[in-house]
């Protein structure tokens, strides 16, 4: 009996010793995983900082960045110059494979991208992908009415409402507009109202996936110079709220646009010019989304 009771302890601490060490390994490739986040990159904190030097942002113009809701793809667009001074734009990911970030060119410049919340949808303006079991179908065009339209952005939120730019050569104070889904079908869209839509080239929005909030860029009087970032918040009536600059730690002179947020909620994306007025020096930026929360109407 005391042998039964020696074999048996042994038994208990040798199963209680693996489980232990299973739970360091998960942890262990748990941590690793966060760590490398966002292509291995330090996250921010209040001020905006240029995202992944070197990788993603050069000397050079790069443009619209966003992650998959895994955060295992980024998406963004470059300009690259050949040797006779010849500019191309390219659509380029970078993808996590086992831990490591490789990055490969997928086509020229097709849209500004911006994936659905399910991660079943690229947005590319009035165009979309769709994801597959062997990756991203065909190019598709929208259904009319915004087939039709000039979108330069589209954005979704999570119950299926588009909001999109609606750009116009002969009228820089093109507006925003939103559309629903009613029963399977969107309805005729509308513009929003002046709170959002005043001041001229207003573009490229961003809905929150519960809309609570909208982000878009545009010139308007009183802000830091060239086009500025701004946020309206929705109130509890559903109305949306004043249009607010994102504030001095954002917006500068330059042309600040194109804001994104993470799928995790973390982390506010958004472009500079940091060249002249021809734009050859676009870069990537991105702060922690701490900047929106200070904003919010209490």
């Amino acid at each position: 009996m005391k042998n039964h009771l020696i074999k048996f302890s042994v038994l208990v601490s040798v199963i209680f010793l693996s489980a232990c060490n299973t739970d360091k390994s998960n942890t262990k490739e748990d941590s690793l995983n966060e760590e490398n986040f966002y292509l291995g990159q330090e996250p921010p904190g209040l001020i905006p900082e240029v995202f992944a030097p070197g990788m993603v942002t050069t000397n050079g113009w790069e443009y619209g960045g966003v992650f998959t809701p895994d955060l295992k793809e980024f998406y963004f667009i470059r300009e690259v110059i050949d040797n006779e001074g010849n500019s191309t734009q390219q659509f380029v990911l970078f993808q996590n494979n086992n831990g490591e970030w490789q990055d490969s060119i997928i086509s020229a410049r097709i849209g500004q991208p911006i994936i659905s919340s399910d991660g079943k949808t690229m947005h590319l303006g009035k165009r979309y992908k769709e994801r597959t079991a062997s990756g991203w179908s065909e190019l598709e065009l929208l259904d009319p009415p915004f087939s039709e339209l000039r979108i330069m952005r589209l954005s979704s939120s999570k119950n299926g409402t588009y909001y999109f730019d609606t750009y116009d050569p002969d009228n820089v104070a093109f507006p925003i507009r939103y559309s629903r889904l009613i029963d399977g079908k969107y309805e005729e869209p509308r513009a929003l109202g002046e709170n959002i839509n005043s001041g001229t080239f207003i573009s490229h929005p961003f809905i929150a996936q519960d809309e609570s909030y909208l982000i878009w860029d545009a010139k308007k009087e009183g802000g830091y110079g060239d086009s500025d970032l701004y946020i309206s918040f929705r109130k509890k009536d559903g109305s949306w709220g004043d249009a607010i600059n994102l504030g001095d730690k954002i917006n500068t002179g330059a042309w600040e646009a194109a804001a994104t947020i993470t799928p995790d909620g973390k982390y506010l994306f958004f472009n500079r010019n940091i060249g002249s007025s021809d734009f050859e020096n676009v870069d990537i930026f991105w702060v922690s989304t701490t900047v929106i929360e200070n904003l919010r109407p209490q």
